[in-house]
């Protein structure tokens, strides 16, 4: 109509209009829109396809009205049987009238109230699972988390990368938060997480210690949620998803997720994170007004322990077992616990930085500490405690599976050690292929570490001491004794 009132001619309106002709006749002679025009009728124009189990279904939502439509559907016509004819086709009329049961008789949903953000009172915590993005180190998967911190006001937002959801986890990533922004917002908000809260008595849960020990040093207010009511988070709940959607989307654009060392995954984070932060230094300029100064000294970042070394020449941190060099036994060393790692320190002196193992129990073997001292005793190897630590991977493994097979259990282990004092010399990556090559189930022949040598090209012998002692002299025991009865003369 309003094109016929531009050109007064009804088959050019109708074309733009995309109707036929005649029905834009009719609209134009009536002068009135077609909601007017058709006026609804009470009759079916065919027979209702879903009569025969709508009565039933009804009074079923009735009872529980969290039924989902198509379920409900399925169920209702194989109880009918096949006396009551109902289509398969009609399940999309039988959706259409579950929603609008609901939108009549259906139960209330829940009621979200928007909030009004103020700048530079709450910053929000949360950790979220990244291993969705399918990253790896080497060729290894990279199983991780990213502890997240959002301001709510501008959205502004940092992460790290984490192992768990502890406490060490929370300070550092609370720390690297608060520095990179240069200032520390009213109050921290975090969920009720075992990291900052404990249960008590009543059904709820309290503030740990420490963590409020960590708030009150940046002069924060500590804040939590109700139990199971993760939208009372919901900006950094958000916020979850749409990083890693965003790092998903730059590892696509990268055309790999594999990378060379976790220290280059995290570089990587950083950047996209810092690309993210672009767009909102326009109300974050607004809370930097507004927030306090940080204070001058930052908070460490573990938990400092002191162990003993084991004539095993192993420590004990936090139930799991660490391997140390064989020269630390009997010694008392200072172990700093970081959340990714340990440091292993005597007096002022940093001795050596250990990867720290996940969860509160197993061991963490590192063959280089030991493999001089399994050499000098091969046969301990079959029954030692911590034998599975000493495969790095299922190559190692079935290379292990192999010489014994090959060589015989006594020979094959002694095999097996070599080839780890191998690894330690020229490192696992550059034997690794030519190993899992030999050990495949298509290798028929039998090989050895000094095959595997040669074949790498490496000078020398392995540095190994030669335990076959020479048979005894007994003309030396006659000289001695004959010395023992002149002395007695």
């Amino acid at each position: 109509m309003s094109e016929y009132q531009k050109t007064g001619k009804v088959v050019v309106s109708a074309m733009k209009a995309d109707v036929h002709p005649e029905t834009a006749r009719k609209y134009i002679e009536a002068a009135r829109p077609p909601s007017e025009l058709q006026a609804p009728h009470p009759w079916r124009t065919r027979p209702d396809p879903v009569s025969a189990i709508w009565p039933q279904a009804e009074a079923m939502l009735q009872e529980a009205p969290e039924l989902e439509a198509k379920e409900l559907f399925e169920y209702l016509r194989r109880m009918a049987g096949e006396e009551v004819a109902v289509e398969e086709s009609a399940l999309r009329t039988f959706q259409r009238r579950v929603q609008s049961w609901r939108l009549k008789h259906g139960p209330d949903q829940e009621v979200y109230f928007a909030q009004e953000h103020l700048p530079g009172q709450v910053m929000q915590l949360d950790w979220t699972n990244a291993n969705q993005l399918r990253v790896s180190i080497r060729g290894k998967p990279l199983d991780h988390l990213l502890c997240q911190t959002v301001l709510t006001y501008s959205n502004w937002q940092w992460a790290t990368r984490c192992h768990s959801e502890s406490l060490l986890s929370l300070r550092h990533g609370l720390q690297e938060s608060l520095y990179r922004l240069g200032a520390r917002p009213a109050r921290l908000q975090i969920d009720n997480s075992s990291a900052a809260t404990h249960p008590v008595g009543s059904g709820g849960r309290a503030f740990n210690g420490e963590f409020l020990s960590l708030v009150a040093h940046y002069g924060m207010k500590a804040q939590t949620i109700g139990i199971d009511c993760p939208e009372e988070n919901g900006d950094v709940e958000s916020q979850n998803g749409h990083l890693k959607r965003r790092l998903n989307q730059h590892l696509l654009l990268r055309g790999y997720r594999d990378f060379e060392s976790v220290e280059a995954y995290d570089q990587f984070l950083v950047q996209v994170l810092q690309q993210a932060n672009q767009q909102r230094q326009g109300r974050l300029a607004e809370e930097l007004k507004v927030m306090a100064p940080l204070p001058a000294t930052r908070l460490t970042e573990y938990d400092e322990l002191s162990c003993r070394v084991s004539q095993h020449s192993t420590i004990r941190v936090k139930k799991v077992t660490y391997s140390v060099p064989a020269r630390l036994i009997g010694q008392e060393v200072r172990v700093q616990v970081y959340e990714g790692h340990l440091q292993i320190g005597h007096g002022r002196e940093v001795l050596l930085r250990l990867a720290r193992a996940r969860g509160n129990r197993g061991a963490v073997i590192d063959y280089r500490h030991l493999i001089e001292h399994l050499l000098r005793k091969p046969g301990a190897l079959a029954h030692y405690v911590h034998r599975e630590e000493l495969f790095p991977d299922a190559t190692f493994r079935r290379a292990y599976d192999r010489l014994v097979a090959d060589h015989g259990e006594r020979a094959g282990q002694r095999e097996y050690l070599l080839l780890l004092q191998l690894a330690a010399e020229v490192g696992e990556a550059a034997i690794s292929t030519v190993v899992g090559e030999l050990s495949g189930p298509g290798q028929r022949s039998a090989w050895t570490v000094v095959q595997l040598r040669s074949y790498l090209h490496l000078e020398g012998p392995p540095r190994v001491l030669d335990l076959e002692l020479a048979p005894p002299n007994l003309a030396d025991y006659d000289t001695l004794l004959s010395q023992e009865v002149s002395d007695v003369n």
